[in-house]
């Protein structure tokens, strides 16, 4: 047999293992597998907690979230129970009739009952004038004098000779009964007659030409001219104007056109003072005004003090309707909706909820066609807190139209007014 001689070196061992092939420590190839391995597992705990960091506020946000924030479901089931376990406070007032008046609130100008500018109808030379300018003169005085010395020469002239002609018209009538002339002279002596009075007759029209009279009792104005002036037909003297009774002229709008009537009462101030006159319609213009869609009225006031001036601005309040009985709440009461407004009611110490019809607006209340009867008790606070059938603890006051929560008693109410400029309605309290 063949012997194989293994033969073996003799290596200093110095505490490590080498691989005998490739001379490289064994427990530094061991020990380098493991610190890679434990890198990378390193790596992935590192990235892992990372990401649970991360991750780990929103979960916690959202668990503590649920925990403290219910759902709002839940928030407004015990908002309901605690507000229907504990009575609110709010304020009522009773309904009750009173009277209403709808009217039209526009603006009109004074006028004088007659108002004329006195001119003179013939040219001429002013020789007196017999007024004073600012006092009252009555019909058929005289104010200005015209020069006349050649209308009334000829009007002596023309005089004259009609005498004559109805001589000579009065010898022909007898010679013509005693068949002394025929009879066409005795018509030509007549003729002459009938020429000669029409002749002075257009004499004294133009002599009444130059007299410029007063023709209507009033007050005169200033005058605009002198004597020894000429003037013509298109100079203007003074004005007289009747005052003791005036005209307003006034329009409103054409859908009310069918409301206003004859004998309508108005109500109406003037700049300057606090003071309300009253009037009533007296005319109504037929037709409706085209270009402004508008109806012309005219009423009329006394005035025998004197204390309005024709040509003054007035604010006038027409009465449309008025109502004995109607049923008038705050504004604030009136809860709206798309259907139909409601109300909140009281009735045996719960509220209940009320759709009502509404008419006249004003600016602080609202009156009620229908839903409400006389005694009813509307809630006028805290509505928004309110649920049909919750009990509330109520105190009842007057109208709190002004200022919610305010007492104010029904007797010292003063008139409603509306915010729109021709529309108001006037509410009377009740006494």
């Amino acid at each position: 047999m063949r012997e194989e001689v293994i033969t073996t070196h003799q290596v200093p061992f110095d505490g490590k293992v080498r691989d005998m092939e490739t001379g490289v420590d064994a427990g530094v190839g061991a020990q380098g597998s493991r610190r890679g391995g434990i890198g990378w597992a390193l790596k992935l705990i590192g990235a892992a907690a990372v990401v649970g960091a991360l991750a780990a506020p929103k979960l916690d946000l959202e668990r503590w979230v649920s925990v403290l924030a219910p759902s709002h479901d839940s928030a407004s089931a015990r908002t309901d129970s605690v507000q229907r376990t504990r009575s609110l406070r709010v304020d009522a007032l009773v309904v009750g009739p009173e009277p209403l008046a709808e009217v039209v609130r526009t603006t009109g100008t004074l006028l004088a009952a007659e108002a004329v500018e006195l001119r003179p109808e013939a040219s001429g030379r002013i020789v007196s004038i017999h007024f004073e300018e600012g006092r009252t003169v009555e019909a058929g005085d005289l104010l200005v004098k015209l020069y006349d010395a050649d209308l009334r020469a000829r009007l002596r002239a023309a005089t004259g000779e009609l005498d004559l002609a109805r001589r000579r018209e009065r010898r022909a009538a007898e010679l013509v009964e005693q068949r002394f002339l025929r009879q066409d002279e005795h018509d030509a002596a007549l003729a002459r007659v009938q020429i000669l009075e029409a002749e002075i007759a257009l004499i004294e029209a133009q002599i009444a030409k130059t007299e410029i009279r007063a023709p209507f009792t009033g007050t005169v104005g200033l005058r605009h001219v002198s004597e020894g002036a000429v003037v013509d037909a298109s100079t203007r003297i003074a004005t007289v104007q009747r005052t003791d009774i005036l005209k307003i002229d006034f329009a409103v709008p054409e859908r009310y056109a069918r409301r206003v009537k004859v004998g309508s009462p108005i109500v109406f101030g003037v700049a300057g003072s606090e003071a309300r006159y009253a009037g009533r319609v007296y005319a109504v213009d037929p037709h409706i005004d085209a270009a402004t869609r508008t109806l012309a009225i005219r009423a009329v006031t006394e005035n025998s003090s004197g204390e309005l001036i024709p040509g003054a601005f007035a604010s006038i309040d027409l009465l449309l309707e008025e109502t004995a009985d109607a049923l008038m709440i705050p504004s604030i009461a009136l809860v709206p909706e798309l259907e139909s407004p409601y109300v909140f009611v009281l009735v045996d110490g719960r509220v209940e909820q009320r759709r009502i019809v509404t008419g006249v607006r004003t600016e602080s209340r609202v009156q009620v066609l229908s839903g409400l009867r006389p005694g009813d008790i509307v809630i006028t606070t805290g509505l928004q807190q309110l649920r049909a059938g919750d009990r509330v603890d109520v105190r009842i006051v007057g109208d709190t139209s002004t200022t919610e929560g305010a007492s104010i008693s029904a007797s010292a109410r003063e008139p409603s007014r509306v915010v729109a400029p021709e529309l108001a309605a006037l509410s009377v309290p009740r006494r």
